[in-house]
């Protein structure tokens, strides 16, 4: 289960960054006036968005995820209804640390957990250590470009 969970993370951290920056792609409230303005804040703003939401997605995220799935087993085997609903609300509860940004990270680190699970695969630690350099790789992708086109500097 942690593999998988760790590979939660590390595809939810830099979807969720690259969410919240096409959703707030200035967070210092500076103006944008054209398309490139907007493509330059947003390509800014991932990797700063994923600099401080991934650590926090990995860590707590991925214990509070397990936790939320063995409370839902324990539920599941007592009454073997509702597992999948009881891990959401519970995925939800630990997400209300941060109104509205944690809570929507982790409700796609729950959509993303119940994608991975629902391949039927047995994830190995490999394939967690593997999915670790995605973040990594948007961050500097980002940074990249960033430099590539100039975006920052005026």
């Amino acid at each position: 289960m942690l593999p998988r969970k760790i590979m939660s993370a590390c595809i939810s951290g830099p979807i969720f960054a690259i969410i919240l920056a096409l959703v707030n792609p200035n967070p210092f409230e500076e103006p944008i006036t054209s398309f490139w303005d907007y493509a330059s804040s947003i390509t800014l703003a991932t990797p700063a968005y994923l600099l401080y939401s991934f650590p926090v997605i990995l860590i707590y995220g991925v214990i509070t995820s397990v936790i939320s799935d063995k409370l839902a087993s324990m539920v599941r085997s007592a009454t073997n209804r509702y597992e999948t609903v009881l891990s959401c609300v519970l995925h939800l509860l630990f997400g209300l640390v941060l109104l509205p940004y944690s809570l929507g990270a982790s409700l796609l680190f729950f959509l993303i957990d119940r994608r991975l699970q629902g391949q039927n695969r047995a994830f190995k630690p490999i394939h967690a250590l593997k999915s670790l350099i995605l973040p990594p790789v948007l961050y500097t992708f980002c940074w990249d470009w960033c430099t590539f086109r100039g975006f920052g500097h005026n």
